[in-house]
């Protein structure tokens, strides 16, 4: 991802690595499913619905050690997640200005 402007497929790299991430540990899939109620067995359904993957961003985010743990397994610097997330649906309004 470039160190400026972050576009909506690079938004989506960074959340889908979340979220890869996130199931990798089961300390925190156990976190993240008690937390949103969406069952294991659903996540891949869930990931294809709008917004999906906003949470996922908001729900790293929202733990800074969880944000640094990820930024430094990814090589992702942490305020890229927070730029990412407003590139995505339901992350906020630059989403609705972008289309």
């Amino acid at each position: 991802m470039s160190q400026g402007t972050v576009g909506r497929e690079d938004a989506e790299q960074v959340a889908i690595a979340a979220l890869g991430f996130i199931a990798g540990n089961a300390g925190l899939l156990s976190r993240f499913v008690a937390v949103t109620g969406i069952e294991p067995s659903r996540i891949r359904t869930a990931a294809a619905e709008p917004g999906f993957l906003a949470g996922v961003l908001n729900f790293v985010l929202a733990h800074e050690p969880t944000l640094l743990e990820f930024a430094q397994e990814t090589g992702t610097k942490p305020e890229s997640v927070g730029r990412a997330l407003r590139m995505l649906p339901s992350g906020n309004d630059e989403f609705e200005r972008s289309t």
